[in-house]
């Protein structure tokens, strides 16, 4: 069974920093992506950030470009997150698709596991 489990989340103030981990289990192939995603509090749920595995590339929502960088080491993803501001603070979700569905990597039908979501709050 597969299994995504988020850490490192927390409450910073604004402008600090916070690194997300995502641990990948349970799954013997390569992965397509992982991704993070967010859901902030009467909001839907958003892109964040990808790494597609074979491409070893990543790419960045508008809103956090140039602030967070996303990393993959062998099961492990990570979510450096720098310069935080309070709109950043949301429930972070880690995401991963087996193969890719033909959509956009900001789309959240794309992902086929997701884990349990680790909250960030950002203080201003």
């Amino acid at each position: 069974q597969v299994h995504l489990v988020e850490s490192g989340g927390g409450s910073v103030q604004a402008g600090g920093s916070l690194t997300l981990s995502c641990e990948v289990s349970g799954y013997s192939h390569s992965w397509y992506r992982l991704a993070w995603f967010r859901r902030a509090e009467g909001k839907e749920r958003e892109a964040v950030a990808v790494w597609f595995i074979g491409a070893g590339s990543a790419r960045y929502a508008d809103s956090v470009k140039g602030r967070f960088a996303i990393s993959q080491d062998n099961a492990k993803n990570a979510l450096q997150m720098n310069s935080l501001k309070s709109e950043d603070t949301a429930m972070y979700y880690c995401a991963a698709s087996v193969f890719d569905r033909g959509g956009t990597w900001t789309d959240e039908h794309e992902y086929h596991h997701w884990g349990q979501g680790t909250q960030v709050t950002v203080s201003s």
